[in-house]
């Protein structure tokens, strides 16, 4: 006798009973329960449930693990054959400081890798996003995987946005402007790799999540993964606290204790000038907690890419640093419109 048809409502059930009768869903079963919501098998009314069920007592490995498995079907087809050597997920925005990020890309990209970064405008969040950052700095925003490759034959780094990458995913972000919550669909952003990359790094912002990513990478055998708390919840190191590098290797997990490169109080700036960037790349600005940010997340970079011990990648990136040609790479935008700073003294919300 075959057994009953899946209904979407059966998910429900499982992960809603409360917490005697219900249960967690296996890898299997969350791989299907996210497919069948992808695919228009859920209504509007059953994904918010189902979503905001699992926000309430938080996601497992292992359906993160299915959630993962059932997105990645739904990347952007083209964006395998870009050759990426480091996937960047840049989902957690900017509050307190620049996306400092962005130059140990640059830096890496100069110097041989191709880095692929991708991200969205969460809604609400009130945040700094790199796609509102880039086109401040004089780079085009690809919107086509042949743009995205020009990208990086040029500059050794290409930005795109998930809208565009993988629109069912996107659509799920965006539910946070209905919801008055993120979703798992931020987790799952940090861990898609829509590019296939040989390397993924990831950021994250609440302790323990960083473990949490740790098994789901080896839960879906992922060859080379770096995960760690960063600042503000982005893949961009914290010179001014300790932190755990949690790194997979296929199944193989190992980590890392980075003592914190910095310890001077810093204060955080009223207003974020997206220009700077370009002056503390060019060497017309002396930054030190900016410098010590960018040398600390090519670090981990390098760790993950090289498989370098802390120390040797960090001196590596103090290498590459020192001799980067530091000419901007684009012409600044050089029309009437100001460049737009982001206020850091109003609400903001965390990931």
């Amino acid at each position: 006798m075959s057994e009953p048809h899946i209904q979407f409502k059966d998910f429900i059930r499982i992960i809603g009973r409360g917490q005697r009768a219900g249960r967690t869903l296996t890898q299997l079963e969350a791989k299907q329960a996210m497919s069948m919501l992808i695919n228009g098998e859920a209504t509007a009314e059953q994904k918010g449930a189902f979503l905001m069920l699992l926000r309430v007592r938080e996601e497992t490995a292992e359906e993160l693990a299915g959630f993962t498995e059932a997105f990645r079907a739904f990347n952007h087809p083209g964006l395998g054959k870009l050759n990426i050597d480091l996937d960047l997920g840049c989902y957690a925005g900017k509050r307190r400081h620049l996306p400092w990020f962005l130059l140990a890309a640059i830096l890496l990209g100069q110097n041989g890798k191709r880095v692929f970064l991708h991200g969205t405008h969460e809604p609400d969040s009130k945040r700094l996003y790199l796609k509102e950052v880039l086109p401040q700095l004089g780079f085009d925003i690809p919107t086509t995987v042949l743009q995205a490759d020009k990208a990086l034959e040029k500059f050794g780094f290409s930005y795109m946005d998930l809208k565009l990458i993988n629109p069912e995913l996107d659509s799920v972000i965006q539910l946070r402007e209905l919801f008055g919550l993120r979703s798992c669909a931020n987790t799952l952003a940090r861990l898609l790799n829509p590019s296939n990359a040989t390397h993924s790094l990831q950021g994250i912002f609440h302790r323990k999540v960083d473990e949490k990513h740790q098994h789901t990478s080896c839960l879906l055998k992922d060859a080379n993964t770096l995960c760690f708390r960063g600042e503000g919840g982005e893949l961009e190191f914290n010179p001014l606290r300790d932190v755990t590098l949690f790194i997979n290797r296929g199944t193989d997990k190992s980590n890392i204790e980075v003592a914190n490169t910095l310890d001077s109080f810093v204060t955080k700036p009223k207003e974020l000038d997206p220009l700077k960037l370009v002056d503390v790349w060019t060497g017309n600005t002396q930054d030190e907690y900016a410098q010590c940010a960018v040398l600390g997340t090519a670090a981990a970079m390098l760790v993950l890419i090289e498989n370098l011990s802390w120390n040797s990648a960090y001196a590596q990136a103090t290498r590459l640093w020192k001799n980067r040609a530091n000419e901007w790479p684009v012409a600044l935008p050089t029309n009437d419109t100001e460049v737009a700073l982001f206020d850091t003294s109003g609400k903001h919300y965390v990931h």
